[in-house]
């Protein structure tokens, strides 16, 4: 079984992240790791090909040449090679560019695929668009928020909680399977498994090499447009009350102009 996981280094959510005078995020300006949810997505992938002989897990990135570290990562944690699609021209790619993108990148992956996973949602972008919409463009079907997976010859199960209880989704190989939180705990990378992670293959793709077109790429080509960003503005100072035996009463009348009481 050959399964593709697509995972993405993100800024470090304990990080300060800036955003460029082109409104696209200033990726250098903070720590970048393996987004947590592409962990938990490398490790369903880990015990679905340790729960079949023979099975090889592959990780596929879009993103610049730090990218790699986010790779390495998943190759320490057990995946056996990866795949970095890497090209200045994806620069500030929106999501259908992206989707499209990958899609691509997919079709060159050694061996094909016969399962997909993915994160729900990145914690940088936050749309959780980009597995249903890969799905859609490979012409297979998409099993999302998955928190249980489980493979029966060429049938792959999802559990799935929702608001209303639990559903259960059911589709045929090759499938997009996009994992949420509760699905796993990823497992610690050993000592062995990082050293292991340096000598596994990592085949680089240009745009060229995975087949994709330009215009449909890239910050000229987004449908989207940041018309004007700005930084947080820091905190004000809170209203000091001096107690002068009427404190409670200055409270009270400082929540009530706050409509809290």
């Amino acid at each position: 079984m050959n399964i593709v996981v697509l995972v993405k280094q993100v800024p470090d959510t304990y990080s300060e992240r800036k955003l460029n005078s082109d409104g696209i995020l200033d990726r250098e300006a903070s720590d970048a790791v393996l987004d947590e949810i592409n962990e938990r997505a490398v490790e369903a992938a880990l015990q679905l090909k340790e729960a079949n002989d023979g099975s090889e897990v592959t990780v596929l990135t879009m993103g610049p040449d730090r990218a790699t570290d986010a790779i390495r990562k998943a190759l320490s944690m057990g995946a056996d090679k990866a795949v970095h699609l890497s090209d200045e021209a994806l620069a500030g790619t929106d999501y259908i560019g992206t989707a499209k993108a990958l899609a691509k990148a997919l079709g060159k992956v050694e061996g094909g695929y016969d399962v997909i996973f993915a994160g729900n949602e990145a914690s940088d972008g936050r749309g959780g668009a980009i597995p249903a919409m890969v799905a859609e463009l490979l012409g297979i079907p998409a099993l999302t928020h998955a928190q249980e997976v489980s493979i029966e010859g060429g049938t792959v199960n999802v559990t799935r909680a929702t608001d209303d209880g639990i559903t259960k989704l059911t589709a045929q190989l090759p499938a997009v399977i996009s994992v949420n939180e509760k699905i796993n705990e990823p497992r610690y990378p050993s000592f062995k498994g990082i050293m292991a992670a340096k000598k596994k293959p990592v085949t680089t793709l240009s745009i060229a090499d995975a087949g994709i077109d330009a215009s449909e790429v890239g910050l000229a080509s987004a449908l989207s447009t940041v018309t004007s960003a700005a930084p947080k503005p820091p905190k004000s100072a809170g209203e000091k009350i001096e107690d002068e035996g009427d404190g409670g009463t200055k409270i009270a009348q400082f929540l009530a102009a706050q409509k809290l009481i």
